[in-house]
């Protein structure tokens, strides 16, 4: 290739501008704790925010990045503490995924709404108090 030519590309390819790129979003999104995320879930249901932080202290996942286990009783799991032994198969089969935090919340959710507080009567002394609280502030902002 004569020398001109193969300077000519070079000087070319150099000089020809290169395609446009979409511009950066100016914002990143936000990552949400657990804490978070529960309290937006059950905006509606106060007294699964106090639960959970209860139950769980807002803990999907251990340290390790292993699902969080009851103390007490292992197949406790998550944020919600649901039990495994008792709701594994039935959260299967509403296609919920107790190890993930949405399917987590969601089992508690169809829990709450079949059962009240009552799958979780065994941190009320925690709980209980707690959810007195809201009930209270929230009655004295009524009207």
């Amino acid at each position: 290739m004569p020398i001109s030519l193969s300077l000519s590309l070079i000087f070319s390819s150099a000089f020809v501008s290169q395609p446009m790129q979409a511009p950066l979003p100016t914002y990143l999104p936000q990552a949400q704790t657990v804490e978070e995320y529960v309290t937006e879930y059950f905006a509606d249901a106060p007294v699964m925010i106090a639960i959970a932080q209860c139950e769980s202290h807002f803990r999907q996942f251990d340290k390790s990045g292993s699902i969080h286990r009851g103390k007490i009783n292992r197949s406790d799991l998550g944020v919600m503490q649901v039990n495994e032994y008792y709701h594994g198969e039935k959260a299967k089969t509403l296609g919920l995924d107790l190890y993930t935090i949405e399917g987590n919340v969601q089992y508690a959710r169809y829990l709450y709404e079949k059962e009240g507080t009552t799958p979780w009567l065994s941190s009320g002394k925690c709980w209980k108090p707690k959810n007195d609280r809201v009930a209270m502030a929230a009655d004295k902002n009524r009207p």
